[in-house]
């Protein structure tokens, strides 16, 4: 897979979410949520952005939670990615 986003957007694709709950309860796909965290696969080369010098903070490779319901989803050589800008993510989670 090959994408390079443009300005302030970041590519991610999302961490699988767990299949039961801690209890051990199985969940259908149905009950899950949309997961609000996800690896980074391509980050754009920031720039200027609505007239604002954007410094691109988040790199390749680093897990990120961002809002529920930002972004654009896309299927991308089979695999689910989505879209959305730098300022749509709330946190890197560092391990």
């Amino acid at each position: 897979m090959n994408i390079k986003p443009l300005f302030d957007r970041i590519v991610v694709k999302p961490v699988e979410c767990a299949d039961k709950t801690e209890s051990g309860l199985f969940l259908p796909s149905s009950a899950k949520e949309k997961p609000q965290s996800a690896q980074v696969i391509a980050v754009g080369p920031g720039g200027m952005v609505d007239g604002k010098e954007v410094t691109m903070q988040i790199k390749v490779g680093d897990v990120v939670l961002f809002n529920k319901y930002s972004g654009s989803d896309f299927k991308l050589d089979g695999e689910e990615v989505t879209i959305l800008r730098q300022s749509d993510v709330l946190a890197i989670i560092e391990k």
